[in-house]
Formats: C-alpha cells, structure tokens, sequence
C-alpha cells in the first residue's frame, strides 16, 4: 500500500463555533485556562482598540476586560510568573509612530509588560494589575520559556525592525529578558542582547521544547528576512547557536521588496521533533513551503530541501500577501503533526489550510481548506476535553494593513474519527 492511500489519512472535519462577532479590531489570540477549571479559555486583542479581553469557557464564552489604554498590543504570550498556579498575560505594545506602520517604529515604545491573574471565581470582572518587564524598540513577537537555565522565566523578545536610520530592513537586536527575583515589586527585567548582527525584519517567532538534543530547554524559531533559522542555547559551550534551515522566498524582492519568511511552524514525524518545519514566505506573503532534511541527522549538520506547496494569488499594492501564521499539531491522533496556515485575506484567499504530510521525502502534503473565515492567527488547545486537539481564529483587522469584513473570534471544534481502522 502507498503512502498516498494510507488508512491513517483522514479528512478533517472541524465543527465551526462562534464566540464572538462584529469584531472592532483583530490580530492575537491564544488559549491558556484563565479560571483553572481544566477547560481551555481564550484571551486576545487587536491593535486599535488598546483593549484586552478573555473568553471564558463556560458554554457562552463570556467576554471580560482584562485591560485597557494599552497603546497597541501586539505580540504576545502567556506564563504562570506571579507563581499563584494561574497563567498571566504578556505583551508588547506601543509599537509604531505617527504613521502606524512599520516604517516608523516609535523611539521609546516597544514596551513589554505582564498583566497579572487575580484568580477566583469573585474576582473574574476586575481588571488585571500591570507590570512592566522592560522595552526595545521595534518590540513585535516575544515568547516566554526555559531558554539558558531552568530555575527562572525568560522572555525572548524579536523586534521586526530596529532602531534609528535605515529604513525597516536594518539588522536588529534579539533580546532576553530574565525574570527577578521579586516580580511583583522589580522596576524592570534584567535585559541580554542574544544577537544584534544576524535577523533584519524579523516577523515570526516562536518557541519549541524537545528539540535540543540531550536538553530540555526550549528554543526559538524565527521567521526574518534571512529566511528560516533556528535559534538555542548549547549548555555545554555556554553559548547561543543558529541554524539557517532555509533562504525562503527569494524571487520577488524586486517586486515586493520582500524576501525570506514571514512566519514558521515545525512539524514532528514520528520520533523526529525535527520532522519537517513549515514556513509561509515572505513576510505577510502568499507562498507556503515546507522544509524538509535529505537524511537522518541534526538540523545543523543536513541539507534542507524546500518544497513549495502553494501561492496564494499575487501581492498586493504593498507587495504584501495573504498568510500570516502557521501552526503544527496531531490533529488526527496518529502521532504526526499536521499543520495550519492562517490566511488573512481578502476571498478567495482567506481562512485556514490544513496540511497533511504523505510523502514527506518528496515534499508531498494533501491539504483542505477548513475555514473561510479571515485569520491573523491559530491557537490550539483541547477546549471540551475529549482528548481532540481544537483551534480557534481571530479575524485580521488592522488599518493601513488588511480590516476583514465581518470580523470573528472562532472556535472549530475536532470531529475527525480518531478511531478509524
């Protein structure tokens, strides 16, 4: 039997739900559980409102401010940092200048701060106390995690351009932010430059644990105009170490004056954490590729072949495309990741694709449309506990860039049959 006829193929069927409609703004999602009740919530934002909500996982998905006055909320992620067992929000914010474009990052915005949980079912309408962890400018993407030891929270945080002169394809900092030892009364996180010579116009950043041989540390992999590359710490040499996976998309930078990628995912196969890693290329762009290594091996010591899987319709006046994020999971439960590209639009390139590798040495993915839904991104989580892996969307609506019509905060609910023959 081929791999192209495998019984362990299953078309996905995902249940569209609806949490919240007629969206003001659009752009973060993410799905931690806020009230600690073992089902999954929701929390998310967009840039114009300065507003951030959660969504409690209650049968009504109740909206409730968690806070607002944020200028601009972009980026973000979520930790247990107060230690009270709950996770809090992080985020940057603050990002642009008069313009509202990346072209002018604001000189002293880029600030990152964490808003606090306050727990308890009496307490679940108040707004959420601020601190603030530190800045730089051009601050875009963080994530929280384990990246240089395993006693403290680290942020790393990815400007997507750098400071001063020279236009937004400068080389940047990326930097770590290192958790005090008294967080609630610290003026601000100790801050490390990782790298200030590698990454211009860095998009997408996300972080992965497993993948660092003989560590359990997590580590970042980062989408920029280099293409894809992946970043960690070697506890043995004490130092940071980066891997190019691959160049991207390279053949409209005269057109578009962008080039590399824009957003990545890793897919495990098997045993293999590295078993494919995912890209949509360049940033905002219309290409998905898949990267996929020619043998057995560490991800710095094989060749990476990149496979195009498709281009959706041609940039626009900006040079920009329709996809913005791509995320990896086992959707299907049979201990491969598939993944999904968010697709901002506008239709007909619009909504969410899901990919199934077949032949993984050929570069060959079946793939659905599974959404037509606008999407700026994907959060995962189990959200009715029956062992299915869920996602849910928030419609891309943002000013000067894409504002999707009749924007929505989803839910597709799993209904693929796990227990096929």
């Amino acid at each position: 039997m081929s791999k192209y006829d495998s019984p362990k193929i299953s078309v996905p069927v995902f249940r569209r739900e609806l949490v919240a409609d007629q969206l003001r703004d659009g752009y973060w999602v993410e799905a931690p559980d806020i009230d600690d009740d073992s089902k999954p919530d929701l929390f998310g934002w967009g840039l114009t409102m300065g507003e951030v909500y959660w969504y409690q996982n209650n049968g009504e998905w109740t909206r409730r401010l968690v806070a607002d006055q944020i200028p601009m909320p972009i980026g973000g992620d979520y930790a247990d940092i107060s230690g009270n067992g709950l996770p809090d929000i992080v985020l940057c914010y603050d990002l642009y200048g008069p313009i509202g474009t990346i072209v002018d990052p604001k000189p002293d915005g880029g600030r990152i701060d964490w808003l606090e949980n306050p727990g308890g079912a009496d307490k679940v309408t108040t707004r959420w106390k601020r601190h603030y962890i530190g800045r730089m400018e051009g601050m875009h993407r963080l994530r929280v995690g384990h990246f240089t030891q395993r006693e403290r929270l680290e942020i790393i945080g990815v400007p997507v351009v750098a400071s001063g002169s020279g236009g937004p394809h400068k080389v940047l900092p990326i930097v770590l932010f290192t958790q005090p030892d008294d967080v609630q009364q610290a003026a601000e996180w100790p801050m490390t430059v990782i790298d200030d010579n590698s990454f211009r116009h860095a998009h997408g950043a996300e972080r992965k644990s497993g993948l660092i041989p003989g560590s359990d540390l997590d580590s970042m992999l980062i989408a920029s105009d280099e293409g894809v590359t992946w970043l960690y710490f070697d506890e043995a040499r004490r130092s940071w170490e980066k891997v190019l996976i691959g160049t991207g998309e390279l053949t409209r930078f005269e057109q578009t004056g962008f080039k590399g990628s824009g957003d990545v995912g890793i897919g495990r196969i098997g045993d293999d954490p590295f078993g494919y890693v995912a890209a949509v290329e360049p940033n905002h762009g219309n290409t998905v590729a898949v990267y996929v290594k020619e043998s057995a091996g560490h991800p710095a010591e094989v060749t990476w072949r990149r496979h195009v899987l498709d281009v959706f319709g041609d940039p626009n006046e900006n040079g920009e495309g329709v996809g913005h994020q791509v995320v990896a999971a086992d959707f299907d439960g049979d201990g491969e990741e598939e993944f999904l590209v968010a697709l901002r639009g506008p239709a007909p390139w619009q909504g969410v694709m899901y990919y199934k590798a077949i032949d993984l040495e050929q570069g060959v993915f079946a793939k659905w449309r599974i959404s037509e839904d606008s999407a700026a991104r994907i959060a995962i989580a189990d959200f009715d506990g029956n062992g299915k892996l869920d996602f849910a969307t928030i419609a891309y609506k943002v000013p000067k860039y894409f504002v999707a019509k009749d924007a929505k905060l989803l839910l597709f609910r799993n209904e693929i049959d796990l227990d096929r023959e």
